[in-house]
């Protein structure tokens, strides 16, 4: 059954697409979708010169500012109505899976199943509220001290702004689980991509006009576009290792039948959290640091050291974003996956691993394989966003082509692919058991 899956697999092409008429659903809802958050990019907040911003935009488009719009599509640069992205549904995301560790009551849900799960989604809906209106306050203020960028300063103002963020934080929330839930691939990470790959022609284009003036020559040019296609190559080798280790199942009698014994692997994926970590990061760091940004020169003069000292390329911006990685690959991963009960559905069904006792000692030799491969991982991880960006930051190179959009772009794209191809695949076998019902029809 297995190589019939696997040999299926391999035959699967999007020809198929013309008959699967669910999937085809599924794909123009998510494009659907995409759109109006690209459309929602372009609408701004009330009270805004837009002169002004894009001024200030381009002051600090190669700093920390130039990030987070970058990640947002754009709508930061524009102070759209998705000017916030989905960054503070992440960032409560983060703030309650740390609490189902630590709070008996978040952990007895989480152990509820799917009951529980709808209360721990719910308390993260009301955290993105809370934190979404208390970055759009901030960001308020911050428009508010860099002179003439507002055009009516006050209350109503920062009102307006803060309700406004919030309401587009809200909808892109709902908006990333309806494309989850109805759509192909996860939402939230769809939309970050989407904000990111609609920057990539100007982004390009940027680049080569460097070149053209002359700020970049053109050896420089041509590292970069190699460096790109390098760090693609690693990343899509890397998203694929895994680490098998070999599982028995020993003979069994059911009825008057034997069944001789099998041979099984467990696969663990080298990077078992995935894009999670980078995205995460990125959301606890980036946008307190444009909040700061936005209130420099306006705050005391610790805000304005401390500002400095978390800047693009800087030593401790890039250790923290390090540090801030490695931990969530290893926490990501630690929720994700659970050695314990592996171990007690191998037991359950009989199966074991050779040498090892099962059971505890099991989940152990599971538990240790699975840490040093997170590890591997968390290197990986942190080797392909810092470096780039290292090299980048000194250079005037866009954003875009930092390792964190690469691996945001081309982790999503393999997941929405495979999901795509799971879909392909389950119709495929659908036909097979028609197929199989009606031949013993025309048989009888």
């Amino acid at each position: 059954m297995a190589s019939a899956a696997e040999q299926l697999a391999a035959n699967i092409n999007f020809s198929a697409l013309a008959k699967a008429e669910e999937l085809k659903k599924r794909i123009w809802f998510t494009l659907a979708a995409l759109i109006v958050y690209r459309l929602g990019a372009y609408i701004p907040i009330p009270g805004i010169d837009a002169l002004e911003l894009s001024r200030l935009v381009q002051q600090q488009s190669s700093g920390i500012l130039g990030w987070v719009n970058g990640l947002s599509g754009g709508a930061l640069g524009r102070m759209a109505i998705f000017a916030l992205n989905i960054m503070p549904y992440i960032s409560a995301s983060i703030i309650i899976q740390l609490m189902t560790t630590v709070s008996p009551h978040l952990e007895q849900l989480k152990k509820e199943g799917e009951q529980g799960r709808k209360k721990i989604n719910q308390y993260t809906r009301y955290g993105t509220v809370i934190l979404a209106a208390l970055q759009a306050y901030g960001i308020s203020v911050g428009l508010e001290a860099q002179g003439n960028v507002v055009t009516d300063p006050g209350l109503f103002f920062r009102l307006s702004a803060t309700i406004t963020l919030t309401g587009g934080t809200v909808f892109l929330m709902w908006l990333g689980e309806q494309i989850t839930q109805r759509g192909v691939g996860n939402g939230i990470s769809l939309i970050i991509f989407a904000g990111i790959v609609a920057r990539l022609p100007s982004a390009i284009a940027q680049l080569f006009e460097l070149g053209r003036t002359g700020q970049l020559s053109t050896f420089t040019i041509i590292g970069v576009i190699i460096m790109v296609l390098v760090v693609i190559a690693f990343i899509v080798f890397m998203e694929r290792a895994q680490r098998r280790i070999l599982i028995q199942y020993p003979k069994r009698q059911q009825g008057n039948k034997i069944f001789q014994g099998e041979t099984s692997h467990l696969p663990l994926k080298l990077n078992t959290a995935g894009v999670i970590p980078p995205i995460f990061a990125s959301s606890l760091l980036l946008l307190p640091i444009t909040v700061a940004n936005f209130m420099q020169g306006q705050g005391p003069e610790w805000l304005t050291y401390v500002t400095a000292l978390l800047g693009r390329g800087q030593p401790l911006f890039l250790f923290f974003y390090a540090a801030l990685i490695i931990f969530f690959a290893f926490f990501y991963t630690a929720i994700m996956f659970d050695p314990k009960e592996v171990a007690d559905n191998l037991k359950k069904y009989g199966g074991f691993i050779p040498g090892i006792r099962p059971g505890e000692k099991t989940a152990e030799y599971i538990d240790y394989v699975l840490t040093r491969i997170t590890f591997v991982g968390a290197l990986y991880l942190t080797v392909v966003c810092l470096l780039p960006e290292i090299l980048t930051s000194y250079m005037r190179i866009p954003f875009y082509f930092g390792g964190t959009s690469l691996l945001i772009v081309v982790s999503v794209t393999m997941d929405t692919v495979a999901q795509i191809q799971g879909h392909l695949l389950a119709q495929q076998y659908e036909g097979l058991v028609k197929k199989s019902k009606l031949r013993g029809k025309r048989k009888r």
